[in-house]
């Protein structure tokens, strides 16, 4: 006890006499100050959190005056009274679908299609819509806090050029189809051009080049083989429609006797690091082989409402233990591409359904928009949540306004309350892409205007 207390003298002695105290490791950022909400593996809130940054990674979450203690940021951002969490992870859409928002609703998905989308993109789509789409989507996914998406589309090349000077994060994947598109006229041109975008890519730090089937309705069994063969070659992620409308079901049961899940399993398609969009028709055994063989899932419970196509049995799967991730879907059947809208709107959904509030509680929502959505991808070790060693992929978002007085529980407001527009900074791999709703990353009235031009060329394709 005595030499406890002398030592304690000590040290309080040489504290008075000026020794200096330890010095501070300096670090790229600091955001301080904030709720921060880690959607870590313990759900940790912290009232007054901060986070540490250096270069793309984040170097410790903790309480701020433990961070201000041990870290010395070149840059502080301080968050008082707002929210810092992880950045949105949407797992499926297709970006330079932003440009056909509005364009057909209130249609069943094969009248939407046929009818409207596939003659629209046949006349319009061209590098320079796509890289007008995609900066457009970029823009609104900054705006409203998605950092990560997954994307289907076509000229793939020109979207993850568009995703990476945007500072997105993207797992984008080529679109293969069996029908000509305006990239490829046949699916071996498809497949030449996923092989020269996934080489171009090749260890990107923002981009994961990915080989994306479009359906099983739309490909032949050789194709969807050839697929599966390239991103296995290539070891890179594949991403396909899977199971989303009734019509779908039917085909695979007349063509082949077997649901689309297990048509695809009879290929040997299934593997890890696969990500099927939509798996609205599910059977038991259908969701058995999805959660044995790995498998991704993308819920997008806007659009299937919106297109009328079904409710995915996402609490099933959950309990399978599949990797459910939250999507918006193109913004052309959603109609926008806001996070925050698609985990209230998954919430809601499901608890009606099952005629049980419990279902689909906030901190499961917010995790399908996050931390699952990084899983489904396999990137969970990544990106996801708030944990020193991922990538520093975070929001913060304002907590200040009426609709969001009072707040008594954080998680809740993120899911219930918030809107994309609440979103005030936006920062992914360390790098700052929106400061107090100013992004730094894309020139907004270009943007506007180039979306604008081809809205025209779009209006004059469909009379």
């Amino acid at each position: 006890m005595i030499r406890t207390l002398a030592l304690f003298l000590t040290a309080l002695t040489a504290v008075g006499m000026g020794q200096p105290a330890p010095a501070r490791r300096p670090v790229s950022l600091l955001v301080t100050n904030g709720i921060v909400v880690t959607v870590d593996g313990s759900r940790r809130v912290i009232p007054r959190g901060a986070v540490a940054i250096d270069g793309r990674d984040i170097v410790a979450v903790d309480e701020a005056p433990a961070i201000a203690a041990r870290f010395q940021g070149r840059e502080t951002i301080d968050a008082g009274g707002a929210v810092v969490m992880p950045g949105l992870v949407n797992t499926h859409t297709h970006a330079p679908m932003v440009l056909f928002r509005g364009l057909a609703d209130d249609l069943a998905l094969m009248d939407w299609l046929q009818k409207y989308i596939f003659p629209a993109e046949a006349k319009t789509v061209s590098p320079e819509f796509v890289r007008a789409g995609t900066r457009l989507a970029a823009l609104e996914m900054i705006e409203s806090g998605t950092t990560t998406y997954a994307d289907m589309y076509y000229f793939e090349e020109e979207i993850a050029r568009a995703t990476r000077a945007a500072g997105l994060r993207g797992v984008l994947g080529q679109t293969i189809i069996q029908f000509p598109v305006p990239d490829a006229k046949t699916p071996a041109e498809g497949l030449a051009r996923t092989e020269r975008f996934a080489k171009e890519f090749a260890a990107d730090d923002l981009i994961t080049p990915a080989v994306a089937p479009h359906a099983m309705y739309t490909l032949d069994a050789e194709t969807l083989k050839a697929c599966r063969a390239l991103a296995d070659r290539l070891s890179i992620p594949v991403i396909i429609h899977l199971a989303e409308t009734k019509d779908e079901v039917k085909t695979a049961d007349e063509k082949y006797h077997m649901t689309p899940v297990a048509f695809l399993e009879s290929l040997g398609f299934w593997g890890p690091r696969t990500l099927a969009a939509h798996g609205v028709h599910l059977s038991p055994a259908d969701i058995g082989v999805l959660a044995t063989r790995h498998v991704g899932v993308s819920h997008n419970p806007e659009s299937n409402m919106k297109l009328a196509s079904g409710i995915a049995p996402v609490e099933a799967m959950r309990q399978a233990g599949i990797a459910v991730g939250l999507g918006t879907d193109g913004a052309a059947s959603n109609n926008d591409l806001d996070m925050f809208e698609a985990m209230r709107q998954a919430a809601f959904l499901h608890k009606l359904v099952a005629a049980d509030p419990r279902a689909i509680p906030a901190p499961v929502a917010l995790e399908m928009a996050t931390i699952d959505g990084a899983r489904a991808m396999g990137m969970d070790k990544v990106i996801g949540s708030l944990e020193p060693g991922k990538r520093a992929d975070l929001l913060i978002v304002s907590m200040s306004s009426a609709r969001q007085t009072p707040m008594y529980d954080p998680v809740s407001h993120l899911v219930y309350v918030t809107r994309g527009d609440d979103v005030r900074t936006t920062i992914v791999n360390g790098k700052i892409l929106m400061r107090d709703r100013k992004v730094l990353t894309l020139d907004r009235v270009k943007v506007l205007a180039d979306a604008n031009a081809f809205a025209d060329k779009v209006r004059s394709a469909v009379r």
